[in-house]
C-alpha cells in the first residue's frame, strides 16, 4: 500500500512555467506537514528524480533567504528538467513551506535535517512516474544527503560543495582565509562547543555563527566527520566542487573522495559557492551571491546528468 501523500497540484492543477509542470506537494512528517517543488518533464514514466537538500542557514528551495537571492537551487532543478530529469527542493526546517511549531531555535538539531531528507526519501519513491532516486545536498545539505542516503534505496548521492572534514576543521579553514582576527575567538568557542560546555559571551562577529541559541546545534553538527559517514554508503557518488569557492575549497572534495572508493570527483573550473560562473575577483565572487539573473555554472547541470544517465 502506497503512503499518504497530498498532491497539491502534481495532477489536477500543474502550473506550467517555462514549459515546466512545476507543481507545489506536501508530505505528512509526523505530527507536521512539509511542502516542496516539484519539476516533473511530461508525458515520461520511470524518469529519475532528483531530491535536492539545501545548505547551512535559513534556505528556502530556491537556494534563497531574506538576506541573499541567487536562485541557484531553483536554476538547478530547471536545468535537470531540461536535460528530462524530474527535481523535489524544498524549505530548510522552519523556513516557509517547513515549518515547526513549538521549536525554538535552541532545539533544533543537525539529526532534524536528516529526518526531514528520510520523509522525502520515504514518501517519493511511491509517486506515480518517478524511477530511481537520487539525493543531492548543497553545502551543508552534502552531509545531510550522505547521512539521510544510508541504508535506503536510493540510486546514488551527488555532493555539492559540501565539506570533507568535520564542521570545526571547516570552520577554522574558513576563519583563516576570511577572517583570520577572529581566530582565536573561534577556536576557544569551538574547543568548548567540543567538551559539551556552552559559551555566553560571544564576540559580536562571530554571532551569526556562535550565537548561545544556535550552540546546541553546532554541537550536534561537530559530531560527524563526513569522510566517516561517506563511507557507510553503498551507492554511488558524486563529489562535486568549483575552484572559485571561497567558503568550501577543492581540497575538501579531495577528502571527501579519497574516503569512499565508489565515488566520482569533478572539479569545475570557475564555479563558486553558490554555483555561479565568476573569474577570480573576490568582490564579483560575492555579488554573486545576491544575483539571482546570474546563469548557474555551464559546467554543473551536464556533469550531474551524465553521472545519472550512466547508472
Amino acid at each position: 500500500m502506497k503512503r499518504s501523500i497530498v498532491l497539491i497540484a502534481l495532477i489536477a492543477l500543474p502550473l506550467i512555467l517555462k514549459g515546466q509542470y512545476d507543481s507545489i506537494i506536501s508530505i505528512q512528517a509526523g505530527k507536521r506537514n512539509i511542502e516542496g517543488t516539484m519539476l516533473f518533464p511530461e508525458s515520461k514514466n520511470d524518469v529519475p528524480l532528483v531530491l535536492i537538500i539545501p545548505g547551512s542557514g535559513p534556505i528556502d528551495r530556491d537556494g534563497n533567504h531574506s538576506l541573499m537571492n541567487n536562485n541557484s537551487l531553483k536554476m538547478l532543478a530547471e536545468g535537470l528538467f531540461d536535460n528530462g530529469i524530474a527535481s523535489l527542493r524544498y524549505d530548510k526546517r522552519g523556513v516557509k513551506g517547513n515549518p515547526v511549531v513549538n521549536q525554538k531555535e535552541a532545539d533544533i538539531r543537525f539529526e532534524d535535517f536528516v529526518q526531514d531528507a528520510r520523509y522525502w526519501i520515504s514518501n517519493l519513491r511511491d509517486l506515480n512516474g518517478i524511477g530511481p532516486v537520487h539525493v543531492l545536498g548543497h553545502s551543508q545539505g552534502s552531509l545531510v544527503a550522505i547521512i539521510a542516503a544510508q541504508g535506503t534505496d536510493v540510486r546514488s548521492v551527488i555532493s555539492l560543495a559540501g565539506g570533507g572534514l568535520p564542521l570545526e576543521d571547516v570552520i577554522r579553514i574558513q576563519l583563516e582565509v576570511q577572517a583570520p582576527v577572529l581566530q582565536e575567538h573561534a577556536d576557544i568557542i569551538l574547543d568548548s562547543l567540543r567538551q559539551g560546555q556552552d559559551v555566553k559571551r560571544v564576540h559580536p562577529m562571530l554571532q551569526s555563527l556562535f550565537r548561545p541559541s544556535l550552540q546546541p546545534f553546532i554541537r550536534s553538527w561537530m559530531q560527524y566527520d563526513p569522510r566517516i559517514e561517506i563511507a557507510k554508503l553503498d551507492q554511488p557518488v558524486l563529489i562535486l566542487n568549483g575552484t572559485e569557492d571561497i567558503q568550501v575549497g577543492v581540497d575538501q572534495a579531495e577528502k571527501l573522495h579519497a574516503a569512499y572508493s565508489k565515488s566520482e570527483m569533478v572539479i569545475l573550473e570557475k564555479m563558486n559557492h553558490v554555483l555561479k560562473e565568476v573569474e577570480g575577483d573576490t568582490n564579483k565572487n560575492l555579488s554573486a551571491y545576491y544575483d539571482p539573473d546570474l546563469p548557474l555554472c555551464p559546467a554543473l547541470v551536464p556533469a550531474i546528468v551524465q553521472f545519472i544517465n550512466a547508472l
